[in-house]
């Protein structure tokens, strides 16, 4: 039995995860979904990265986990590497799931292309609380393009503002990912157009890990959502010994 802490991507919650933990569970795991700060039902949309990221180490360290197979998606592999940096000692393996691998001094805003950025901030400039939300039609076309309009919208509901601030903070670590002594794997969904395939999250981003595993699945960027149970197995690939 593997410990496995799934930590999920921006504008959702650790909620999302569930049904893919179920079948992760059922196969005799244990399985972590937490929310990240400033992803929380009441959080400050002034969250930072730094206090993200805390947020997961004291998550793993208040329930006194160990040899974790730590999963992050998207805007989760910023938190799963500061983790990493933070409390490697609780870490067996890293498993980014099409997710951001920053070095020192990057921000998840020096991983995508400029016209996200000048979007996002003026989304937030309007909300004025310090959140950006998704645009439904970039969530339907690029984010969730395996699925119908109805899981799309459904699942679309039940996304939150995220804090924009830790898509600009750059993070701070020891060591970059590449040079972190713990066993890394990467999933790429080959249908993941979230992020333009020219900007690409495989080879682009995965590299950056060094020696790693690679895992590829037909699906979107949200396969949550429009095949739990593919991504499921695909992380237990990415997760095994």
């Amino acid at each position: 039995m593997s410990t496995y802490v799934l930590v999920h991507g921006a504008w959702h919650t650790g909620a999302e995860l569930e049904p893919v933990a179920a079948p992760i569970r059922a196969a005799g795991h244990q399985v972590h979904t937490p929310t990240i700060k400033g992803n929380r039902p009441g959080d400050a949309k002034t969250t930072g990265l730094k206090q993200a990221i805390l947020s997961i180490a004291d998550y793993l360290a208040e329930n006194n986990l160990k040899d974790v197979i730590l999963l992050g998606h998207s805007y989760g592999g910023m938190v799963i590497t500061g983790v990493a940096d933070l409390v490697p000692e609780r870490i067996r393996r890293l498993v980014y799931w099409n997710a951001f691998v920053p070095n020192n001094g990057e921000s998840l805003n020096d991983m995508v292309p400029p016209h996200y950025i000048g979007l996002f901030d003026m989304i937030a400039a309007e909300r004025g609380d310090g959140s950006v939300v998704l645009p439904f039609p970039i969530w339907r076309e690029a984010f969730i393009n395996d699925a119908d309009l109805e899981t799309a919208q459904r699942a679309y509901d039940v996304l939150n503002p995220h804090p924009l601030a830790t898509f600009s903070d750059k993070i701070a670590l020891k060591a970059n990912p590449a040079e972190m002594p713990l066993a890394k794997s990467y999933i790429n969904c080959t249908e993941d157009t979230a992020l333009p395939h020219s900007y690409s999250w495989h080879p682009r981003l995965s590299e950056k890990l060094g020696l790693f595993r690679l895992v590829q699945v037909p699906g979107s960027h949200e396969l949550c959502f429009s095949d739990p149970a593919r991504l499921a197995r695909a992380i237990m690939e990415a997760g095994r010994d």
